[in-house]
């Protein structure tokens, strides 16, 4: 289901700890505008965005839906570095150990730079 950026921003509200009222101060826009916001009613502006950017508000997931890598926890941005660092048969074991029991999934998709899959190199038969 997708939410909308009012949906958002109250999530990234209550994540804070804040208060409509106080997201509002911080965004320099009062309590109603800020509620409006995330009825959905209005769109907040770059200046709002930027105020409560400062505060520690994931602008990006905010906007998009997606969440910025700075609001990523040390383990997962450790975890997201090493995946990415990671041989594709690596990040393959890895995909389906996190996937395990997730009825959700039927597949794994796995890309990336590296020309190894399973312990064994793509040009090793071209020798």
């Amino acid at each position: 289901m997708q939410t909308s950026t009012g949906e958002r921003l109250k999530e990234e509200r209550v994540r804070l700890g804040l208060s409509q009222a106080a997201l509002g101060e911080i965004g320099g826009v009062r309590k109603q505008a800020q509620l409006n916001y995330e009825k959905g009613e209005r769109n907040p502006d770059s200046t709002y965005l930027s105020a409560i950017a400062k505060f520690g508000a994931d602008i990006q997931y905010i906007v998009t839906g997606i969440r910025s890598a700075e609001s990523l926890s040390p383990d997962e941005q450790e975890l997201i570095n090493l995946f990415r660092q990671a041989p594709l048969a690596v990040k393959a074991a890895a995909l389906a150990a996190l996937n395990a029991g997730n009825a959700a999934s039927d597949s794994i998709t796995v890309s990336g730079s590296g020309n190894r899959v399973a312990g064994r190199d793509y040009n090793e038969n071209n020798k």
